[in-house]
């Protein structure tokens, strides 16, 4: 039974999770190398009553965890360098997750020695907000270790997706990167402008996509429809395999969105886009709350 819960990197993502299994009365540690980010938590944390151990002592945060879930850097030197750690300190029976977004699980788990403990759980930013959690292990995984991982996020309000393969990228970020890829092809290709594009899929595609997925809108469209759409488009898309230009060009220039006050868009308050987003998303799961409501009303 998992009761005590250790969490490697306080940034945005590790934060939020540990607040997530906090909120839900769990036990948690977490832990974070970075003096600077470590103080920052620490007032942050002072201000609220959640009960969450913080430390910069590696060994302390996961010796006696029945769950150990990775957010460190996006970057496999530094995710197998803490692996390699943890190997040497936690119990035979302890639960290891990485909340990477891109990396495959048997890319991370290799030669590991707790390989057949470890599995993917992939929390999405907002973590406190979107549930959506994708979930995988590799073919010698238990099935019982996915199973009470996932009755796990769930009593925490989470929508966890066992996918059936490991594969890059999941399932989430591997349809993200495919709009992206096709809305930089626009952009750069003077189709359209930013602003023409999101409004397109804020206004039209994604309001849609909130309430059913693709294959629910493909059936409710009529397939024969989409297989002349698909048989006409698929061969006008883009199929670039690189960094879209536009992309490339803002990320060297340090131009990184609302973390950096401009990106695509120009942002005079950061903190004030990133609030309008949550509120955005509190408003849309308000409503699809609503709308299951109403369905099961009328079961």
């Amino acid at each position: 039974m998992i009761k005590h819960i250790g969490v490697l990197g306080a940034g945005t993502m590790g934060l939020a999770i540990a607040r997530l299994f906090a909120e839900h009365r769990y036990e948690v540690s977490l832990y974070e190398p970075n003096d600077v980010m470590l103080q920052s938590v620490k007032t942050q944390l002072n201000k609220e009553t959640l009960l969450i151990q913080l430390t910069s002592h590696f060994e302390k945060a996961v010796a006696t965890a029945d769950l150990i879930i990775e957010c460190v850097p996006e970057q496999l030197t530094v995710k197998r360098e803490v692996y390699q750690q943890l190997a040497s300190v936690i119990r035979n029976e302890t639960i290891v997750a990485s909340n990477t977004s891109t990396y495959a699980l048997q890319t991370l788990a290799q030669e590991l020695p707790f390989a057949n403990r470890m599995v993917i759980t992939h929390f999405f930013n907002p973590a406190h907000l979107i549930p959506l959690v994708e979930m995988v292990g590799l073919p010698a995984t238990p099935p019982s270790i996915l199973e009470e991982l996932a009755a796990l996020l769930r009593k925490c309000g989470k929508t966890p997706v066992v996918l059936n393969k490991d594969i890059p990228g999941f399932i989430a970020n591997r349809l993200q990167a495919a709009l992206m890829r096709e809305a930089c092809y626009l952009l750069d290709s003077g189709v359209a402008n930013a602003a023409q594009i999101d409004t397109v899929v804020s206004e039209g595609l994604g309001l849609r996509w909130a309430m059913k997925g693709p294959f629910e809108i493909a059936d409710l469209g009529g397939l024969d429809i989409w297989a002349k759409v698909t048989g006409q488009l698929f061969p006008e898309l883009s199929n670039s395999t690189v960094t879209p230009g536009t992309i490339e060009k803002l990320a060297a220039c340090g131009e990184l969105g609302v973390k950096t006050g401009s990106g695509y868009y120009e942002y005079d308050d950061p903190a004030a886009a990133a609030s309008d987003m949550s509120y955005s998303l509190q408003r849309l799961l308000a409503l699809k709350g609503t709308g299951r409501h109403e369905k099961d009303d009328n079961e």
